[in-house]
């Protein structure tokens, strides 16, 4: 992707006056230009000469090709008061080069001039959207590892005999000459000359960012948490500057390989919502439809969904109508909507999102509501869970098989776990985005949905003890069987807690810090419930009939896989991937039933698939009762 060397210069000199016209069309992209060769002036520079002598006649020779093409750029960008200066900078910069000056010295020059370049000209150096290293790696993976290796050493595949040969993008000393921003201008633009592509046809920005973000982390390295750095400035700066102002380095490195997603109350969640939103339409303005979606699509994710549970303590309504017109917005956008009608649906989603600021103004909840939104938040959660769970085991136990009830409390036990181990996660080692919760939410409750389906229409054929006898001898006793309920408990268990902790960081957050015991009361008031809960399930299914306690049981797991078709496809509307298309129907949260044409086919189609299976279930049963009564009539 990167080079070490730039033998491009002379091939670009030709270029000079097609850049020229260019910049004059489109300044920004001029002046990115120019930031672009700015940016490897400084960070290849310092290799090509040392204590006044040049270490490589042909680098340095590219280096003073590349600051006349600069001057050229320079000149191109449209009349400003500034731009003599910039001017007078570059012929500096030329000056410094051509008198061998040190590579350090250089370097600095460039930086400062990149710097006011950006001020001037106004470019753009943050990211709209936090990048996310995570997914920026599959990306490296597709497009970049052929050629600088898995690894980014430069030693992939394709990249055996090119020249220059690709960058070592673990090298500490010349990655700190970079800007995050440097790295994402070099993905978008190519280096012409080499055989490194220019990507800004195949990726889109918030892909850019992503990409540089995880090529940052190749040489980030490890540091101790520290006060984290403003987004602005970690995609702005480099390392070497950082350095150079004696702040900490190695935190630096860690950050711009891993922005940390800012930690912001209810109020400046709504007006992050707002901000983006109104970057989104300005961007569909230009003609930028993907990063005016992608826009929409983060400032549901990084703003209002973290004040959804708040809200809805509030007034679950507004929280509702709030969400609706967010949705309508973005599909404006998708659906390719003319200016004018993305706007005006961008004033309705702003209207209601000044409804639910002000719902959200007062702050801090009281204690009583800290208390019940705790328990509602658990107890909601939790139900679905230790319904699954605690039918699960009394299934086990009226058969006679509560040795296999190991496998289910080994299945929740690990989902605990991983739910513990995803909380850390997030919180301390890495940020996780909104759109991986709700991708990582909707894959799961689609898949405990597919589970459950089968796991009820497997409990439905064997609801007769003859059956139940027959699985026992073939399957349970050797393992397969317990091993597909320790998979279910543990997807139906951890697909609760992701949501649970989710809200309850919201929720501790609104109630502050007065109101942190209370959440904690509410919290263990819910586990006593759901504990009870699961308690009366259990002692309530011994007094059932095998037939009628494996037929309750079936329903039951098939109602949950109706619910979880719902709330997966709902997730994966909120992350973006799927489009929203809104209906006339009623609204029931609990049973997954939204007004949204994608969610209610979904869980069209797992009835479908119940009334399929059990359809199958039924013939067979009645094909096997007819066989019996002939050779009972043939007797």
């Amino acid at each position: 992707m990167f080079s070490n060397r730039s033998p491009f210069a002379w091939l670009m000199l030709p270029l000079l006056a097609c850049f020229s016209l260019f910049a004059l069309a489109e300044p920004s992209e001029g002046a990115a230009q120019a930031l672009h060769l700015l940016g490897y002036l400084g960070a290849d520079y310092p290799a090509t000469v040392n204590a006044g002598q040049v270490v490589d006649p042909s680098e340095y020779r590219e280096q003073l090709e590349f600051a006349g093409v600069l001057q050229g750029l320079i000149v191109a960008l449209p009349a400003n008061a500034g731009r003599d200066e910039l001017e007078q900078g570059v012929q500096r910069l030329r000056g410094a080069i051509e008198a061998r000056a040190a590579g350090e010295a250089v370097a600095a020059q460039a930086r400062q001039l990149a710097v006011r370049l950006a001020e001037l000209y106004q470019v753009r150096q943050a990211p709209a959207i936090t990048p996310d290293a995570a997914r920026g790696a599959p990306l490296y993976a597709q497009h970049c590892a052929v050629c600088h290796g898995d690894s980014g050493l430069g030693d992939g595949p394709a990249g055996l005999g090119l020249e220059p040969p690709p960058a070592n993008l673990r090298d500490v000393a010349r990655m700190d000459r970079l800007s995050l921003y440097d790295l994402f201008n070099t993905i978008g633009l190519g280096i012409e000359g080499t055989d490194m592509p220019a990507f800004a046809d195949q990726l889109d920005e918030r892909e850019r960012w992503d990409l540089a973000s995880y090529l940052a982390s190749l040489s980030a390295g490890q540091a101790e948490t520290s006060k984290p750095f403003a987004l602005l400035e970690l995609a702005g700066k480099t390392p070497a500057e950082i350095a150079g102002s004696g702040g900490d380095v190695a935190a630096f490195r860690a950050q711009r390989a891993q922005p940390p997603q800012v930690q912001r109350g209810p109020t400046e969640l709504i007006e992050h919502t707002r901000a983006t939103l109104e970057q989104s339409l300005a961007a569909y303005r230009q003609g930028d439809h993907e990063q005016a979606y992608d826009l929409s699509v983060a400032a549901y994710l990084e703003g209002f969904e973290l004040v959804e549970s708040a809200l809805d303590n509030l007034d679950a309504a507004q929280r509702k109508t709030t969400e609706r017109a967010l949705m309508a917005y973005r599909q404006a956008l998708q659906d390719g909507a003319d200016v004018p009608q993305a706007a005006q649906a961008l004033e309705l989603a702003k209207a209601e999102l000044g409804k639910s600021a002000a719902l959200l103004a007062d702050g801090a909840m009281n204690a009583s509501l800290s208390f019940f939104s705790s328990l509602l938040i658990l107890l909601r959660e939790g139900l679905e869970a230790i319904l699954v769970l605690a039918a699960i085991l009394a299934f086990l136990r009226n058969t006679g098989q509560q040795a296999a009830a190991r496998s289910v409390h080994i299945g929740w036990g690990l989902a605990l776990l991983a739910g513990v181990a995803t909380w850390a996660v997030a919180a301390y080692l890495i940020d996780i985005s909104g759109a991986q919760r709700e991708l990582l939410e909707g894959a799961t409750a689609l898949f405990a949905s597919v589970v459950l389906l089968w796991v009820g229409v497997w409990m439905h054929d064997r609801r007769h003890a003859a059956a139940w006898q027959d699985y026992i001898k073939s399957s349970l006793v050797g393992g397969g069987g317990r091993f597909g309920f320790a998979v279910l408990a543990f997807f139906s268990v951890y697909r609760e807690l992701f949501e649970v902790i989710l809200f309850y960081e919201t929720l501790w957050l609104q109630a502050g810090e007065a109101g942190h015991g209370m959440v904690l009361a509410g919290a263990a008031a819910a586990l006593v419930l759901l504990l009870g809960l699961a308690w009366v399930i259990l002692r309530g299914s011994r007094k059932l009939p095998l037939a009628a306690f494996f037929s309750a049981n079936a329903l039951l797991l098939c109602v949950l896989s109706v619910v979880f078709a719902g709330h997966g496809v709902a997730a994966l509307q909120e992350a973006g991937v799927l489009g929203t298309r809104p209906v006339a129907f009623f609204e029931f949260d609990w049973l997954g039933i939204h007004a949204d044409a994608w969610s209610l086919s979904a869980q069209a189609l797992a009835l479908a698939g119940i009334a399929t299976l059990y359809g199958r279930s039924w013939l067979g049963e009645r094909r096997r009762a007819a066989a019996a009564n002939m050779a009972a009539s043939s007797d």
